[in-house]
């Protein structure tokens, strides 16, 4: 009997912010690369054969992280972005959070020119899909992507509507798990280190 393959959907944590710079550039903070440094204590990271990553600089940063401690390659999967939300470029905390609301809240609405939520959910599920179907490897994947997204792909994989109340806490740097072969969720959003 063979093992349950399973998918950790790993969100970026901490990162540097300077509105000056393009949000897919930014990068891990000194805290978000220590707190990725500390999910590799986590025993089941032993059994993760595969690391993809969004290309955004921050998540690649984080799969960087795994994949060097594992010595693995980082599969790089553009597709796994962020939401787009390059109409707006950098918010200050409170207009973001009111905006990212009415995004959940609205997810066939383009709200402020982002993209739209109902959009970015079936591109996020395509792409973890496709990620699952060409993996070779043996054991675990581990995919490094985004909150937004995160929440959005949880949401189907529970099939269920399209709500902020499933989003990760404040501050990323979170993770679920799920099943492989049935996409059945074996654990909601857990902070990434042990």
């Amino acid at each position: 009997m063979t093992a349950t393959r399973i998918a950790h959907f790993i969100t970026h944590a901490d990162v540097e912010i300077d509105p000056a710079i393009p949000v897919p550039q930014w990068r891990l903070s000194a805290r978000g690369r220590a707190r990725h440094e500390a999910f590799n204590r986590h025993g089941f990271v032993t059994r993760i054969t595969a690391v993809h990553s969004s290309d955004e600089r921050k998540a690649r940063d984080g799969g960087e992280i795994l994949a060097g401690h594992l010595g693995l390659p980082v599969q790089v999967v553009p597709a796994l972005h962020e939401n787009d939300r390059s109409a707006t470029g950098f918010l200050p905390s409170p207009e973001f959070e009111a905006t990212a609301d009415a995004f959940f809240a609205n997810p066939e609405l383009s709200i402020r020119g982002w993209e739209r939520a109902i959009d970015a959910q079936n591109r996020i599920a395509a792409a973890v899909d496709a990620i699952l179907a060409a993996d070779r490897s043996h054991g675990d994947i581990a995919i490094v992507a985004h909150g937004g997204v995160g929440t959005l792909l949880l949401c189907r994989l529970l099939s269920a509507p399209i709500d902020r109340r499933h989003d990760q806490a404040a501050g990323g740097g979170n993770y679920f798990s799920f099943e492989v072969a049935t996409r059945r969720l074996l654990q909601g959003w857990k902070r990434i280190e042990p």
